[in-house]
C-alpha cells in the first residue's frame, strides 16, 4: 500500500473508528449516523494532516538515528497543543452552528479521546520510518563490507604483502650506515607509513589526530624529493582532534594536491590544512600540470566520497573550485558511526 492509499483509507478509518467511545451503537442507524461520520471525519482529517505535517518538519529538522529521543519530545509536546487547539477551535465551530456551548469538561474529554487516536497515527508514521531507516543501514552496511572486502582483495592482487614490506623496510632501516642519518629518517618514515596504513585498513573510521600525524609523516616523505617547493601549512583546532575521519582520506587529498598540480621553485605548490569541531578543509594552490607524477591507484577523491557515503554521514563531502584554488571539506564523525 503507497502513501497515498494509506492515507485515504487510514482517514476513513480511524474516523469511524473514533465515534465508538463516542456512543455511536447506542442510536438507530440513520441520517444522524452519516452526519456523525461527517463531523468525525472533519475532526480526523484537520488533526491527522496537522500532525503529520509536524512529524514531518521535525523528521527534517532532526533526520538522524541518535537524534530521535530529542525529536519524540518536541512531538509530544507540538502534538499535544496542536490537538487541543483543533479539539476547542472545530468544537466551539460545531456547538455554534448547533446552538450550544462547548464546556471545559467536555472540551477535555473531546481532547484526550482525540489524542489516543493521534498518538496511534503518530506511532504507525514513526514505526515505518524506523523500519526504513533500519533497511537503509542494513542496506549500507552491507555496501560498505562488500567494499573493504573488495579492497582487500584488489590489494593482495597487485601488492607485495604490507607485513613482508614493511619488515623488510626496518631491516634496511638497520644495514644503513649510522651516519647516513636523512636515508635513516627516510627509511623510518617510509616504515611509520606502512605501520600506519596496516593499523588503520581495518578500522572505519580513525582519529583526526592520528590521520593528521600520518599525514605529516606522509608529507615529509614527500618534501624530501620537493624540498620547499611544496609548502603545507596546518591550522587545526584542538575541539577537532577527537573528531574523526575515514582512514587515509586526508592522505588521499594531500597525494591527489601533488600528484596533479605543478610544484617548482618558479611555482611552489600551497596546501593549507583547516580543521573546526565539524569539519576538516583541504585546500591547494589550482595551478594543473600537463601530466600527473604517476597512473592513478583507484584510491582517489571518487573513492573518499563513496566510503563517506557508506558511512552514512549527514553532510557530504563539498568539493570547491575557483580559478586557483582547489578545495576538499570532509566532515568530522564522532567516534560511534552515524549509523550505528
Amino acid at each position: 500500500m503507497n502513501n497515498r492509499q494509506f492515507l485515504r483509507v487510514g482517514i476513513l478509518l480511524v474516523a469511524a473508528l473514533e465515534l465508538v467511545p463516542r456512543g455511536i451503537f447506542e442510536v438507530p442507524l440513520g441520517r444522524y449516523w452519516l452526519v456523525a461520520y461527517g463531523i468525525s471525519l472533519t475532526f480526523t482529517l484537520a488533526l491527522w494532516l496537522g500532525n503529520v505535517a509536524l512529524w514531518r518538519r521535525l523528521l527534517r529538522r532532526w533526520p538522524q538515528a541518535r537524534d530521535t529521543a530529542h525529536r519524540l519530545w518536541w512531538l509530544a509536546a507540538g502534538s499535544v497543543g496542536y490537538t487541543l487547539l483543533v479539539t476547542l477551535a472545530l468544537g466551539a465551530g460545531l456547538g455554534a452552528l448547533q446552538g450550544y456551548h462547548l464546556q471545559l469538561p467536555q472540551a477535555l474529554r473531546e481532547t484526550g479521546l482525540n489524542l489516543v487516536s493521534t498518538l496511534i497515527v503518530l506511532l504507525v508514521y514513526e514505526s515505518r520510518h524506523l523500519f526504513e531507516q533500519w533497511k537503509a543501514n542494513l542496506h549500507r552496511a552491507e555496501q560498505l563490507t562488500q567494499a573493504r572486502t573488495q579492497a582487500q582483495l584488489d590489494a593482495l592482487a597487485r601488492q607485495v604483502d604490507p607485513h613482508f614490506l614493511f619488515n623488510s623496510l626496518n631491516t634496511l632501516a638497520a644495514l644503513i650506515e649510522p651516519d647516513n642519518e636523512s636515508a635513516q629518517r627516510y627509511v623510518e618514515g617510509l616504515a611509520d607509513v606502512y605501520r600506519y596504513v596496516l593499523l588503520s585498513r581495518e578500522r572505519p573510521t580513525v582519529p583526526l589526530a592520528e590521520e593528521l600525524a600520518f599525514v605529516q609523516t606522509y608529507v615529509a616523505l614527500q618534501k624530501v624529493r620537493f624540498r620547499d617547493n611544496v609548502r603545507v601549512r596546518y591550522e587545526i583546532a584542538d575541539a577537532a582532534l577527537a573528531g574523526h575521519v575515514a582512514p587515509l582520506s586526508v592522505q588521499v587529498l594531500v597525494e591527489n594536491a601533488l600528484k596533479h598540480n605543478e610544484a617548482s621553485q618558479a611555482r611552489p605548490l600551497h596546501l593549507r590544512l583547516v580543521a573546526d569541531a565539524a569539519s576538516l578543509r583541504v585546500e591547494n594552490d589550482w595551478q594543473p600540470r600537463a601530466a600527473g607524477l604517476a597512473p592513478g591507484t583507484g584510491t582517489g577523491l571518487a573513492n573518499v566520497r563513496q566510503r563517506y557515503a557508506l558511512l552514512g554521514v549527514a553532510q557530504p563531502v563539498r568539493v570547491e573550485q575557483t580559478a586557483d584554488q582547489f578545495a576538499v571539506t570532509l566532515p568530522l564523525l564522532s567516534a560511534r558511526l552515524p549509523h550505528a
